[in-house]
C-alpha cells in the first residue's frame, strides 16, 4: 500500500522515524524503522535512515508490504455472558482483555475467546466486521470494563451498526476522575479528531474535527481528590470520554495519557489502570424490535480504588 506524504511549511527538524510515529499511529516506532531500513520508506526518492532529519517539502513516499492473513484460532479464556440468543450476545468485557487482534496482541483477545465459545456451542459470529474482527459491532480499550454486544448474524450486525451510527444506543459510563467536578451536571460539547501533532491521540487539535457531545452527572464526590461521575456520550467518537473530561480539567484517573503523571497516583492511592467502566447498553433487538437494557456493576478494582479515595478524602 502506498502513501505519500509532503511536509508542510513551519514543521521542526526531527528524526525521520518520530515524525512517522505521531503521524502513523498503527505502526510502532520499531515497525517503521525496519520499514526504513529495509527501503520501504524514502525522501524525495532515496533511500535514508531513521535517524535522517525531515525538512518542509520533503515528500516521504510508503510503501507498507500488504499484511499476509491472520489465521484466527479460538481460545479457552473465561467470558461473563449476561444474555444471549440466536442472533446476538450480551457480556461483561474484563479490564485488561483486548478486543480484537493487532500488532502486539495477536492472541489472547476478546475474539479468540468468541471463536472458541461459539464453537463448542455450535453457533457462529457475523461476518460483517471481517475476518479478523468477527461479531464485533462495537470496541471498549484494553483497561475499560463493562457491557458490550457482539452479533451472531449478520442482519443482527447491520442493525446494531445502525443504531450505533444513528446514536440511538443508550450508553452509560461510569469513571472516576482527577479533582472536584464543581456542576452537578452538564453537556460538554467539543469537537474532536486526531490530534495533529501526537497522532496516537485525539484532541481539539485536530484537521478534521468532528462534532461529539457528552452528557455527565456527578454521582460522588471526593473531596478536592476526585469524583465519581456518570457519562453518557450522545456521538461516538474514538477516546471521547476520555477527551472531554481532560478539557473540563479533570481527566479520568489512571490515564496518563490525558491526564499525566497527577492521575496515577494521589497521595497514597494507587491507580493502577484508566478508571472507566461501561455500565449499561441498550439498544433495540435486531429481531423481536424489543428494547433491551443491560448493566453490569463496575469491577473490584475500580471499587477499591474509590473506598481508598473515599478515606484519603475523610482524612483531609
Amino acid at each position: 500500500m502506498l502513501t505519500e506524504l509532503v511536509v508542510t511549511a513551519g514543521e521542526t527538524p526531527k528524526r525521520l522515524d518520530l515524525f512517522l510515529a505521531n503521524r502513523e499511529p498503527d505502526l510502532s516506532r520499531s515497525a517503521l524503522q525496519r520499514l526504513i531500513a529495509d527501503g520501504n520508506i524514502t525522501i524525495n526518492g532515496h533511500a535514508v535512515k531513521p535517524s535522517h532529519k525531515i525538512k518542509p517539502g520533503d515528500t516521504i513516499l510508503l510503501d507498507i508490504p500488504r499484511p499476509e492473513p491472520l489465521e484466527l484460532k479460538p481460545e479457552a479464556i473465561p467470558l461473563e455472558i449476561l444474555y444471549e440468543d440466536e442472533a446476538l450476545v450480551v457480556l461483561n468485557k474484563p479490564v485488561g482483555l483486548v478486543v480484537h487482534p493487532a500488532p502486539g496482541h495477536w492472541s489472547g483477545t476478546l475474539v479468540n475467546a468468541l471463536l472458541h465459545h461459539f464453537g463448542t456451542a455450535g453457533s457462529s459470529l457475523s461476518t460483517v466486521g471481517g475476518k479478523e474482527r468477527p461479531g464485533l459491532v462495537h470496541r471498549l480499550d484494553k483497561e475499560t470494563s463493562g457491557v458490550m454486544v457482539v452479533a451472531k448474524t449478520d442482519q443482527a450486525h447491520r442493525s446494531l451498526a445502525g443504531q450505533f451510527k444513528h446514536h440511538s444506543i443508550t450508553r452509560a459510563y461510569e469513571a472516576l476522575a482527577w479533582g472536584a467536578i464543581k456542576k452537578q451536571e452538564g453537556v460538554i460539547e467539543l469537537a474532536i479528531g486526531r490530534d495533529t501533532k501526537e497522532r496516537k491521540k485525539f484532541s481539539t487539535r485536530t484537521g478534521n474535527p468532528k462534532a461529539s457531545a457528552t452528557a455527565y452527572l456527578v454521582l460522588h464526590r471526593l473531596g478536592k481528590l476526585a469524583t465519581r461521575v456518570e457519562l453518557r456520550p450522545r456521538t461516538g467518537r474514538t477516546h471521547q470520554i476520555r477527551v472531554h473530561l481532560t478539557a473540563l480539567g479533570h481527566p479520568v484517573l489512571g490515564d496518563p495519557t490525558y491526564g499525566g503523571r497527577k492521575v496515577k497516583e494521589l497521595g497514597a492511592v494507587n491507580v493502577p489502570r484508566v478508571m472507566l467502566h461501561a455500565r449499561t447498553l441498550g439498544f433495540t433487538h435486531p429481531v423481536t424490535g424489543e428494547y433491551r437494557e443491560f448493566s453490569a456493576p463496575a469491577p473490584a478494582d475500580f471499587e477499591t480504588v474509590f473506598q481508598a479515595l473515599r478515606v484519603a478524602a475523610s482524612r483531609k
